[in-house]
């Protein structure tokens, strides 16, 4: 029972906005101390971190799958590359269909109109009247036995020790053969389109170099990677510096399992237990290395 002495309304939102008031000047304070210079590296761009350095989250503070994950991460990487293995799992009960691992993908990457490294595939399930829609975010698969590796006149495509699929922009020729190898559609070309393209002017953040295995691409004057075969590929460049992919960060389910799977400690390995997981046209013969769990 409320008691008899209750706020009016106007009482009430004068209540609701110094709460509000308050958060924001804690949540001011908090931005304006992350947003304090750092200090220079003192080792210079061209050396190799050491991932010791990258802050450890207390274990106890691990609630949170993103901490968790970022702890993992920091395990893996301060293992030779020869010794890890990336692997993605994505949790369909969780995934809500809000597409925002998709847009913060394009966003990350830069990516131009026609460029697509995540979309989320939709499948109706159940009955007419009790049908629901279930998603399917589709990343790369970064497949063990990939079909387009093999189909590549130039060798410009390979899969890296850690299980990532990689391309070479200076060696793609733009043939497509990929594309139509791919199973998946995981692949898609790069025809040097710009959405502000038209207008009086590209804005700058179109013509901004997006930063893909380990090299900053410029998309100038149709050289690379325009003409080229693009793909999803973990957000390498984050990994480089001890950041999760952005889709996983940005995953408002926690959907989006992402780890080492040669850590037998690591989330992404505990939920490769489960038992209630699938893999998209296994049939191939592709060994796809994200799971599906639904």
């Amino acid at each position: 029972m409320y008691d008899k002495k209750e706020l009016t309304r106007k009482d009430f939102i004068k209540a609701g906005a110094s709460v509000v008031t308050g958060v924001a000047i804690s949540a001011g304070a908090v931005t304006a101390a992350k947003l304090s210079p750092a200090p220079e590296d003192p080792t210079g761009p061209e050396t190799i971190r050491n991932y010791d350095d990258f802050e450890t989250v207390p274990v106890n503070d691990e609630s949170d799958l993103l901490i968790r994950m970022q702890n993992d991460l920091k395990r893996a990487l301060s293992k030779p590359m020869e010794e890890r293995k990336w692997k993605m799992s994505i949790d369909t009960t969780k995934c809500v269909g809000c597409h925002a691992c998709t847009v913060a993908c394009n966003a990350e990457n830069k990516l131009p109109p026609g460029v697509v490294y995540r979309p989320v595939l939709e499948e109706e399930i159940g009955e007419y009247p009790n049908t629901q829609l279930r998603y399917f975010p589709r990343p790369c698969m970064q497949c063990d036995k990939p079909s387009c590796v093999s189909v590549c006149p130039v060798n410009a495509t390979w899969k890296r020790p850690d299980g990532i699929v990689s391309i070479d922009y200076d060696k793609c020729i733009g043939c497509r053969y990929c594309l139509s190898a791919c199973p998946y559609g995981a692949r898609t070309s790069d025809f040097g389109h710009y959405y502000t393209e038209g207008t009086p002017e590209l804005q700058p953040y179109e013509q901004r170099p997006n930063n893909e295995y380990g090299k900053s691409w410029l998309r100038e004057d149709h050289e690379s990677p325009i003409g080229n075969a693009r793909k999803c590929h973990f957000c390498l460049h984050r990994l480089d510096e001890g950041q999760l992919p952005q889709c996983v960060t940005t995953c408002i389910g926690r959907a989006t399992i992402f780890g080492d799977a040669n850590d037998p400690d690591s989330l992404v390995s505990e939920m490769e237990q489960k038992s209630n997981q699938i893999k998209l046209l296994e049939e191939k013969g592709t060994k796809p290395q994200v799971t599906y769990f639904i």
